[in-house]
């Protein structure tokens, strides 16, 4: 099999890693290729090559497929489906922190992108006023706004896949492990203006990895709320999502972090939803 190895040589024969040809090389240097059959893979790639791609709708919809799928791999408890956030949730919170052009967006633990997605889409379409947008302001959108991080290698590249369908060439996705930086080498230069995530909680990280924060929990939600306080420039917007068991429990850390959103952040809005299955991800 040819074809994978071909397309991962994308990432070398690249302009520069701003490119759709080098996210195309990403993309494929962290897939294996599963179909065991040549005869099958090329009836998918001719059913591939009969899709219409052509207008802005036709992508749209493709991505729409695409995001739907992912949810259906949560319903049947399948991998990938954890990493879906449901976009009525998604699309509410970036309604409200309202996200402008030139400012910079960030999701440290970004998933399938669907708020990067959505806030993209958002600001796109001119934001809450629906202001028509200027070449500049689409270069911006573009090149100088979304930054994302991944751990996981099949989030990773579903969010690159994802934010590429919804028009985005040349995604920010960094593919680390965001608990391992040290909270005390945050510069302002690191920092972002909006931050959207939905971060995995249930998970536990190692002793080392929690010596990077003030407040130590085996809670890996609670070390990225400490993360989103500690990234968010003076005057910035956060929209996250937190399990909520937050609000009432009685342990050390839970009580030092909501003592700090209420003592050293604008805390705007707690907002209970109604319960839903969930896989990792609210």
């Amino acid at each position: 099999m040819r074809l994978f190895p071909y397309l991962e040589r994308f990432k070398q024969s690249a302009s520069g890693p701003n490119t759709i040809e080098y996210k195309i090389g990403e993309i494929f240097g962290e897939l294996r290729n599963r179909i065991s059959s040549g005869y099958n893979l090329r009836e998918i790639i001719d059913g591939l090559d009969g899709l219409r791609l052509r207008s802005q709708a036709e992508k749209h919809e493709l991505s729409m497929l695409y995001e739907e799928k992912i949810k259906r791999m949560g319903n049947a408890g399948r991998n990938g489906g954890e990493y879906y956030t449901p976009r009525p949730l998604v699309r509410a919170i970036v309604q409200v922190v309202n996200p402008q052009i030139g400012e910079s967006v960030y999701d440290p633990a970004v998933g399938s992108a669907g708020f990067l997605c959505e806030a993209f889409e958002f600001m796109r379409k001119g934001g809450s006023t629906g202001a028509q947008l200027s070449t500049a302001d689409l270069d911006t959108l573009q090149c100088r706004t979304f930054t994302g991080k991944e751990k996981k290698s099949l989030a990773y590249v579903i969010a690159i896949m994802n934010m590429i369908l919804h028009g985005i060439e040349a995604p920010k996705i960094i593919h680390a492990n965001t608990l391992t930086e040290n909270l005390s080498d945050v510069q302002e230069r690191d920092r972002f203006d909006v931050i959207l995530a939905n971060p995995p909680f249930g998970g536990s990280e190692r002793k080392e990895v929690q010596q990077n924060f003030p407040i130590r929990s085996g809670e890996t939600a609670f070390l990225f709320l400490q993360h989103f306080i500690r990234m968010l420039r003076a005057g910035g917007r956060a929209g996250v999502v937190i399990k909520n068991t937050f609000l009432s429990n009685t342990d050390n850390a839970s009580v030092a972090l909501r003592q700090k959103l209420l003592t050293d952040c604008n805390l705007h809005t707690v907002l209970t939803a109604p319960a839903a299955p969930s896989r990792g991800r609210a």
